[in-house]
C-alpha cells in the first residue's frame, strides 16, 4: 500500500470510520501475529495478544507521529505487549511458589464475600444483556463457552479476521461499561 493511501487509510480510521478501522487491523493484523508468535510461541496467546495490540492501536492513533513507519509503531506497541505479558506471567509464577498457606486463604472466602462475588456477576451478566446482540453472542462463545476464535467464527459464518475486530470491540464496549456502572461497596 502507498505512503498516501496509507495515510488516508489512518485518518479514516482515527475518524472511528470501522471499515477504515477493519482494513488498517487487516492490513497489518499478519505482520502483528507473527511477530508475537516468534515471541511467545503458542498460537491461542499471540491471538490475544493481538487483539490487545489492536485495541491499544485504534485506542492510541491520535498518538500516532507519521513521520514514522506505521508498522513499526505498531510492532512497537506489539513488543511492549509481549513484554507485559512475559512480566505478567514471570509474577504468576512467583505468586504460585509462595506459601501454599496464603494460596488456600486467598481462597476460602466467607460467604459475604461469595454473596457480593454473585452480585457482581449478576451486574456484570446483566450489562452484556443490554449490548448488542453481535457483541451478546460473540462474548458467550468466548468468554462463557470459552470457544476458540476459528470455532466462533464458524458457527457466526464470518471471517476470522472479523471475529477478532468483534471481539475487540465487544470487549472495549463492555469495558467503558463496566466502568461506567462501577460496582458499589
Amino acid at each position: 500500500m502507498k505512503n498516501k493511501d496509507l495515510s488516508t487509510l489512518i485518518s479514516l480510521a482515527k475518524s472511528k470510520n470501522q471499515k477504515s478501522q477493519t482494513q488498517l487491523i487487516n492490513l497489518f493484523w499478519v505482520d502483528v501475529f507473527s511477530f508475537v508468535m516468534k515471541k511467545v510461541q503458542n498460537e491461542n496467546v499471540a491471538d490475544e495478544i493481538t487483539v490487545s495490540v489492536f485495541s491499544k492501536v485504534l485506542a492510541k492513533l491520535d498518538l500516532y507521529d507519521p513521520n514514522f513507519q506505521f508498522k513499526t509503531w505498531i510492532l512497537t506497541i506489539a513488543q511492549n505487549s509481549v513484554i507485559d505479558y512475559w512480566r505478567k506471567k514471570s509474577r504468576e509464577n512467583e505468586d504460585s511458589t509462595d506459601n501454599f498457606d496464603d494460596f488456600k486463604n486467598h481462597f476460602a472466602l466467607s460467604p459475604e464475600e461469595l454473596l457480593i462475588s454473585a452480585e457482581d456477576q449478576k451486574q456484570i451478566v446483566t450489562i452484556i444483556e443490554s449490548l448488542d446482540s453481535k457483541y451478546q453472542d460473540i462474548l458467550r462463545l468466548r468468554f462463557f463457552e470459552e470457544k476458540s476464535i476459528k470455532e466462533i467464527a464458524e458457527e457466526l459464518n464470518i471471517t476470522i479476521a472479523n471475529t477478532k475486530v468483534r471481539i475487540m470491540r465487544a470487549k472495549k464496549v463492555l469495558s467503558e461499561l463496566l466502568k461506567t456502572n462501577e460496582f458499589e461497596d
